[in-house]
């Protein structure tokens, strides 16, 4: 385990070292000059020329590519060329609710999901199954934004239980912190919980007629004890790599979300960026994304040998 171990991670280097360049290419060679973006319309050229000059972008692109990459060996990730502060302390102050949603949506997905997905296998082409499967289609077609806004009419605005946005950190109390977050988390779990509850009724499906599972069912076992520790501990595998791709979505791709409820997060923060061509920023979050994904696969995979005894590397 510990070499297999070590060995993703070293695999881990050269696919940042890809992506660290395409990134930096892509930005570079795009139309639009974060000289004049910072100088504005009225700049004269020897304006831009000393701005140039300060970026490093009158620099070849090898040398750029060579200063940036021993910054970012440094954790460095620049400055923000509009709000002229260090894009680490604007990534620190914004994904702390990014965060804190997708950890509530992941938990209350699989809270919700993976059992209704083990009911609707175990009540195959029942009224429990179809109604199961109906709740998954309606999650699947209703876009987020339209479930968040009929979660703000309802409990914000005709019950007067949550407030209608904004976002509280959890230094300041669990109570407004929970109050703030209720609304984007049942938003985004509808979806969620929609895809993973399919998954699990597929995976369950697979192994429930499985030679083992009759033999459980013969020796007497109660038909949770065969459902849980037996049918699902081997159909996880699935499950789990939709879980933990689901959150690595979750914090890459929550900007509706924190659009309609007016959440400080990291997605906000890569659309102002991109719209604003803050390059610094746009790499940054590129990066931060990309080492998520290849974190969150390593995990995946580490814990299909906790799931399945076969599996070893």
């Amino acid at each position: 385990m510990l070499g297999y171990l070590i060995r993703r991670i070293l695999a881990a280097i050269p696919v940042m070292g890809v992506v660290a360049l395409f990134v930096f290419l892509l930005l570079r060679l795009t139309p639009g000059d974060p000289a004049a973006i910072l100088a504005g319309d009225n700049a004269t050229p020897e304006q831009l020329d000393r701005i140039r000059t300060s970026l490093g972008l009158n620099e070849p692109l090898y040398t750029q590519f060579i200063t940036w990459i021993g910054k970012l060996l440094h954790g460095d990730f620049g400055v923000s060329l509009i709000s002229n502060v260090p894009v680490i302390t604007m990534i620190g102050n914004r994904i702390e609710p990014t965060i804190s949603i997708a950890l509530s949506t992941i938990i209350l997905t699989v809270i919700v999901a993976v059992p209704l997905g083990v009911v609707a296998a175990w009540k195959h082409g029942t009224w429990v199954d179809r109604f199961v499967m109906a709740l998954s289609v309606i999650g699947f077609s209703v876009p987020v934004f339209v479930i968040g806004y009929v979660l703000i009419q309802v409990f914000a605005i005709d019950l007067r239980w949550l407030p209608v946005q904004g976002y509280r950190s959890f230094a300041r109390g669990f109570g407004p912190f929970f109050e703030r977050i209720a609304l984007p988390t049942l938003a985004l779990s509808f979806i969620y919980i929609a895809l993973i509850a399919r998954m699990t009724r597929a995976a369950m499906l697979d192994v429930l007629d499985e030679d083992y599972i009759r033999t459980a069912r013969a020796k007497g076992i109660a038909e949770h004890g065969v459902l849980l520790r037996h049918a699902l501990r081997n159909a996880a595998v699935p499950v789990i790599t939709v879980i933990g791709t689901g959150f690595a979505l979750l914090i890459s791709g929550v900007v509706v979300t924190e659009t309609v409820f007016n959440l400080p997060g990291i997605g906000r923060l890569t659309v102002d960026a991109v719209l604003a061509r803050d390059y610094p920023v746009i790499q940054a979050m590129i990066l931060l994304t990309s080492g998520i994904y290849v974190a969150v696969n390593l995990l995946i995979d580490l814990s299909y040998t906790l799931l399945d005894p076969r599996i070893r590397y």
